[in-house]
């Protein structure tokens, strides 16, 4: 392993950790950094939390005096340490940066990554090379932090002081909303990516360069491992501004970025400060995850001269974009846009683009000289604005009106900074702005039913036709589009009978639009969320009749129901699933994980624990949650009964399992031991029950004789956990009062 950079030298490392879902999750931290301490022993016996699990976040923040912390900042942004020396006496920059990097992670395709957690200052992000010295900006906010302790999570630390720094520079803001909670340990549930090497060494980029971003696997955003977009030098550091643009598009399009809020972003963020490249890259020591104990959590402990102030090293590109880096101004646009500019190595060898022909008062100060006047610079991707058409022309247009860049600027810094929030009730504090943005997923207000109400639902429910399998197979359609990542989707707001989710082929569409069609002509003033939630508890009760067991399953209404004018559907097409092991589906793409493995992935986004999942998937198999009324892993001859029957016969030993000869090599028969016949079928996403020792460990549970009230009772309160994941109109309104 190379100390300085980090990457692995020779094959794959398999390394422990992740659950197993090695496919799934790609490499760990220990891959990466082998000589870490192994903290992840200690996983068993729960997360790390010092806070302990009953500490609300929220509940502390609300108690903060936020304008004495937002004071705190302004002074710290000009307060320049002689440790971390600040570009023209001006912190700003170094602060949007490292609030940009904390929030940049967010991808669409699973919700994962953002501010929303505080990931930034574990491995690998804080490791990664695209976050260079930024351990250097959190270690700045470090006496706020100690002094404001429990009210102020790291997380919400970042992102504010990311909006102190813009404000002090002059620049606008759209508003900040505070409550984000803190992690203790790198999330573990994260797919950073397959590679084995870092970005800049030698390999290439995620696509062939020929090719477009579709070939991007899975839930990934970002051209290269160790990059937070893009590369600045361009894609593989080949400096064509239109193939970077292409890569630009794309990569912000997966971060929920439309092409002029990319824009808005980029102009905006590079009207401030500088690129760092004044030395040698070679002089620098490992990231923080590989740095000598003596430095403390330091990474990139630089050789070269003093190592800080006029002798850092970043990214090794080296200037200014504008000739006013510490203050807002219409400077990136007019500078990009009126220079021909001429392809140069900075002093650290980056490749990185010059005006042609400067005028003296275009170019920048010195970051440690102001009497002294620098070119300013470009990136590869800056010049991608440029070059590419369609940029260009937002650009264009940006430059002609200042103030229409100045609000989309402003709102795409807010998007980027709280896109992973979820919706606004979440929003705590007194800068939280009133207007309602359609990716906040906004939903009306609900109403609670009465009991009366309620009641004479469910006997309509009962009488309407609909199967236990149609009702169970609707709310769990609803529900079970919730992500706990970044907390979008659920039940709340009936979505499912909106495009894009209405047409989803893992939802039954003809199916789906006949339940939801009978529950609307029935469900009178009640919200057709609550009627779609409601009809999956009259599924589960009628599921529990003539079983001789039942148990009490809760509602709780109040649910409120959007429209499509409230609804983005091409941010929410990429939340189809491409394979439901819940509902034992598999769409027509080829997956490049196995079923099981999305099967856990699905469940991690649900916020389930292993039983948890493990008991609803036996119960949905036996009630006919299957997709398309399908028969495999459906172990049982009381069909829409609520039994444990899908334990007990999988667990039979008369079984003999075999890959059935009439499949693709995915699906499973079972004959008798000793009369022959075939029994049932199966998919992997039945028999990993069987196969896998800690999930048969727990459904074993299941299938034990006096067991089957526990059976129902773990079932129920783990299809409320799902039903209710979304209800922040419940668990907030306190904070709202």
């Amino acid at each position: 392993m190379d100390a300085k950079t980090g990457s692995i030298e020779g094959g794959c490392p398999m390394g422990q950790g992740n659950g197993g879902v090695r496919s799934l999750l790609g490499r760990t931290n220990r891959d990466w950094w082998p000589e870490m301490l192994a903290t992840e022993v200690l996983n068993p016996n729960g997360p790390s939390n010092p806070m302990g699990e009953d500490f609300d976040y929220a509940e502390a923040f609300n108690a903060l005096d936020y304008h004495a912390v937002k004071a705190d900042l302004t002074a710290l942004m000009t307060d320049s340490q002689p440790w971390w020396p600040a570009d023209y006496g001006h912190y700003g920059p170094f602060f949007i940066r490292m609030a940009w990097h904390a929030a940049g992670t967010y991808r669409t395709a699973d919700g994962r990554g953002g501010a929303n957690s505080g990931q930034q200052r574990f491995a690998p992000l804080d490791s990664w090379p695209d976050n260079g010295n930024l351990d250097k900006a959190r270690r700045l906010l470090w006496p706020i932090k100690q002094k404001y302790g429990r009210n102020l999570s790291w997380a919400d630390l970042f992102i504010m002081a990311g909006n102190v720094a813009i404000e002090s520079m002059g620049g606008p803001t759209f508003g900040f909303g505070g409550g984000r909670a803190d992690v203790f340990e790198p999330e573990r549930d994260i797919y950073w990516g397959s590679e084995d090497k870092w970005v800049n060494e030698g390999v290439q980029t995620r696509i062939a360069p020929e090719h477009g971003m579709h070939e991007l696997e899975g839930p990934l955003a970002s051209i290269q491992m160790g990059l937070i977009y893009v590369n600045p030098e361009g894609p593989g550091g080949n400096p064509d501004p239109l193939q970077s643009a292409r890569d630009i598009k794309a990569t912000f399009e997966r971060m929920a970025m439309s092409h002029e809020e990319t824009v808005a972003l980029t102009a905006g963020g590079h009207t401030f400060g500088k690129a760092h490249g004044n030395g040698d890259p070679a002089l620098l020591g490992g990231a923080p995850s590989a740095a000598d104990l003596t430095a403390q959590g330091f990474g990139w402990v630089s050789q070269h001269e003093s190592g800080v102030g006029e002798h850092t090293v970043t990214s090794g590109l080296e200037g200014s974009w504008v000739n006013t880096p510490t203050q807002w101004s219409e400077n990136y646009f007019r500078l990009l846009l009126d220079y021909e500019y001429e392809l140069v190595r900075s002093p650290a060898g980056a490749q990185q683009w010059q005006p042609i022909n400067q005028r003296e008062e275009d170019m920048a100060p010195a970051a440690w000289d102001p009497d002294k006047k620098v070119p300013t610079m470009m990136t590869t991707a800056d010049m991608a604005l440029r070059e590419d058409p369609e940029l260009r022309a937002i650009s264009e247009r940006f430059r002609a009106d200042h103030e229409a860049f100045k609000d989309a600027w402003a709102r795409a810094w807010f998007k980027l900074t709280h896109r992973d929030m979820g919706p606004k009730i979440r929003y705590l504090g007194p800068e939280v702005p009133a207007e309602d943005l359609i990716w906040q997923d906004p939903i009306p207000a609900g109403t609670r039913p009465s009991d009366a109400d309620v009641a004479a639902l469910k006997a309509k429910i009962r009488d309407s036709g609909l199967t236990v399998s149609q009702l169970v197979k609707t709310a769990w359609a609803s529900a079970s589009t919730y992500r706990k990542s970044d907390h979008r989707g659920g039940a709340n707001g009936a979505r499912v009978a909106l495009a894009p989710q209405k047409d989803w082929d893992v939802n039954e569409p003809e199916m789906l639009a006949k339940v939801i069609g009978t529950l609307g002509g029935l469900r009178g003033g009640m919200s057709l969320a609550d009627a779609i939630v409601l009809g999956g508890v009259v599924g589960l009760e009628m599921a529990m009749e003539g079983t001789g067991y039942s148990v009490a399953v809760p509602f709780t209404g109040g649910r409120g129901d959007a429209t499509a004018d409230q609804t983005d559907a091409d941010s929410f097409a990429p939340m189809e699933p491409e394979a439901d092991a819940f509902r034992n589906y598999v769409g027509k793409k080829k997956l490049a994980v196995k079923v099981e493995e999305m099967m856990l992935d699905r469940a991690s986004l649900l916020g389930l624990s292993v039983p948890e999942m493990v008991v609803l998937i036996g119960g949905l198999r036996v009630l006919g949650a299957n997709h398309g009324e399908r028969s495999h892993g459906h172990f049982t001859k009381r069909s829409g009964k609520l039994t444990n029957d899908f334990f007990v016969n999988l667990y039979d030993m008369t079984n003999v399992w075999a890959v059935a000869e009439d499949s693709d090599g995915e699906e499973y028969v079972a004959t008798d031991r000793k009369e022959g016949g075939e029994k049932w079928r199966a998919t992997r996403a039945d028999l990993i029950f069987g196969s896998n020792s800690e999930l048969r460990a727990v459904g074993e549970i299941y299938a034990e004789n006096g067991h089957q009230v526990k059976f129902l009772e773990d079932f129920v309160k783990a299809w409320t956990k799902v039903m209710n994941a979304d209800r922040f109109d419940l668990s907030y309104a306190k904070y709202h009062a």
